[in-house]
Order: C-alpha cells, then structure tokens, then sequence
C-alpha cells in the first residue's frame, strides 16, 4: 500500500488539453504534513508554480518550487534557516496496457531518468513538488562553523586487559 502523499493537488489529464499552468500555495495543514514527511523544524512558506504541456507521446511537467523552511542542524540540534528556490523538469507517460510501468526499474547513473508514469488518469502536482523540495533539501545540515566532538569518555579496557587482570588475581 503506498501513503498518501502529505501535499495532493490532482490534476486530471483531460484537463491539460495544449497545456496547463498552475499557481499553488500549500495551506497550513498542508505544511505541517510536509514538514513532518521531511523531517523540518518548520516549514513557514511553500508555494509552486507548475505547468504541464503534451510533448511527443505524453507531457513534461515544468515547475518552481519555492519555500522558507528550518531543518534541524545535526550538530548543534538548533534550527537551520533554509530558503529554496529550485525549478525542476520531469518527462511524463500514462501507463496503458501497450505501455504499462514497469516492475524493475534498474538504476544506472550513466543512463538519464527515464519518463514517470501517470496511472489512473491523473498527475499529482502537489506530489511532485513535496519530491523536488525534499531532493533540494541538505541531507546532513549543519550549521556555518559547528563541529562535531566526540564526548570524552573513559576508555573501556579491552577484553584481554580484563582476562590479564584475572590471570594475574589467579597467580597471587
């Protein structure tokens, strides 16, 4: 069973026709879903500008994603204030019976993304820019300047330092 995506805004094929512009604004609940799909500290602003055209056997999907977000830095556990600004471009095919999705997708890095497939006759666009906003996001944040130690600790002996204190008790 695949979840619910935590930002859904359909748009059915039959709509496209030469093509299709859309200006979206996730609400805050919405947002909150978001943030808590991405792990953020907060998630204040995420807004998108998308448009969908026919091009050649199915449709590319253009759009912008915009968003003011904090992630949590992972070494100081404070927030990290974000702002995205990223456009991105993603081929689209609907899946019928002479073209269904496949099984198997094998992944190679020298071979570009092949198209997504639209099933049930409708391309989520919130969907879309929940994916590009989490692909823009730094996977490890860390603040400017903050730098991991290792707490000091004392170092536990070694299970022959034990045994040799044993042995030697043993001897006396």
């Amino acid at each position: 069973m695949i979840d619910e995506p935590p930002w859904s805004e359909r748009l059915r094929l039959d709509q496209i026709g030469a093509g299709v512009t859309r200006s979206m604004s996730a609400d805050a609940g919405a947002r909150e879903r978001v943030a808590e799909a991405l792990d953020l500290a907060s998630l204040d602003d995420l807004t998108a500008e998308v448009s969908v055209k026919p091009s050649g056997a199915g449709w590319v999907l253009e759009g912008r994603v915009r968003s003011t977000l904090a992630q949590t830095c992972g070494v100081t556990l404070e927030p990290l204030p974000v702002e995205v600004d990223e456009r991105f471009s993603v081929d689209l095919v609907e899946a019928t019976e002479a073209n269904p999705v496949p099984r198997v997708i094998e992944a190679d890095a020298d071979t570009p993304d092949g198209p997504d497939y639209i099933e049930d006759g409708a391309i989520d666009l919130g969907a879309y820019v929940v994916e590009h906003l989490a692909l823009s996001l730094e996977p490890y944040p860390r603040k400017p300047g903050a730098e991991f130690e290792p707490p000091q600790t004392d170092a536990e002996p070694s299970p022959f330092a034990v045994l040799a204190q044993l042995k030697a008790k043993d001897q006396e």
